[in-house]
């Protein structure tokens, strides 16, 4: 194939529709809704690759406010790889994302095991795994801590994320708290909110993500009060491995790991709490 005659564009809103029907393809069991709110966040963050006039490959290159770039939906259509496309696109997106960003912001991803040593060659370090665990949902208790997320200030729940995440993501936090089919939950204590966790509706099944907390015991009780909204159905928990307690809350509950990634930085490494981090928000925007 002549990689000269390829075009890299910007997706369309509509293209961004076909890239999730390709991740659906894949496996990756998007949320009904996840493509409004990955636009809204940044419309200019998805690139793709034409041959005449098709798209063939996508990948997101979205930027949080120019302070921090995540990197994911790296498809190419599958009767078309091995032809040097995607290394097109791939260091095409790095460079690109990297002109987008601040002086020394880094770049996160999300990268499947089996790739992690070609991302290594492009500059991306690797930290830890998460992996997607999976199970059925049981009926839990709701603690006394826990209210639903539209009893607490956004301004409150934005500054919690913001420590969590390691940058401000406002744009993006206010559209996922009020995704369709989803529900979130606060752990606050002493008017202090310690926790937070959003459950949303998927192709099959449901995803929590994000699932921070400060602590074990407001984990347990927000994966308790978000699984009491999906009782029998399957759930999926994209958890830290260095985060030991989420393990073992993931475990303690039947779910087992079906898929994984490799979390892995270009540039420095964000300062993260990881024993924070229970479930990650998403594969594709971190």
């Amino acid at each position: 194939m002549d990689l000269d005659s390829l075009k890299i564009r910007q997706l369309t809103r509509d293209e961004l529709d076909i890239a999730v029907e390709w991740a659906a393809a894949e496996g990756w069991n998007p949320g009904h809704h996840d493509a409004d709110v990955f636009w809204e966040t940044d419309p200019v963050g998805f690139v793709g690759i034409e041959k005449d006039g098709e798209l063939i490959a996508s990948g997101s290159i979205v930027s949080y406010g120019g302070q921090y770039g995540f990197m994911g939906f790296f498809i190419v259509k599958p009767e078309l790889r091995g032809q040097g496309i995607g290394t097109k696109l791939w260091f095409h997106r790095r460079d690109l994302l990297s002109s987008r960003l601040q002086p020394g912001a880094s770049i996160g991803m999300d990268g499947v095991f089996d790739m992690q040593a070609w991302y290594a060659k492009g500059g991306f370090q690797f930290t830890h795994r998460n992996l997607r665990m999976q199970g059925i949902a049981k009926p839990g208790l709701m603690a006394d801590q826990v209210v639903h997320f539209s009893e607490i200030p956004f301004d409150h729940l934005n500054e919690y994320d913001s420590k969590r995440f390691g940058i401000d993501r406002e744009k993006f936090t206010r559209a996922w708290l009020n995704i369709p089919d989803s529900t979130a939950f606060a752990y606050v204590e002493e008017d202090h909110v310690q926790g937070y966790g959003v459950i949303r509706r998927c192709r099959k099944g449901y995803k929590i993500g994000p699932l921070f907390a400060d602590h074990a015991e407001a984990a347990e009780a927000l994966f308790q009060a978000l699984c009491s909204q999906a009782v029998g159905m399957q759930i999926n928990l994209d958890v830290p491995e260095i985060n030991t307690s989420a393990m073992g809350l993931a475990k303690r509950h039947g779910l087992t790991e079906v898929f994984g990634c490799a979390r892995m930085y270009y540039g420095d490494v964000p300062n993260i709490d990881w024993n924070k981090i229970f479930g990650i928000t998403t594969f594709e925007l971190g």
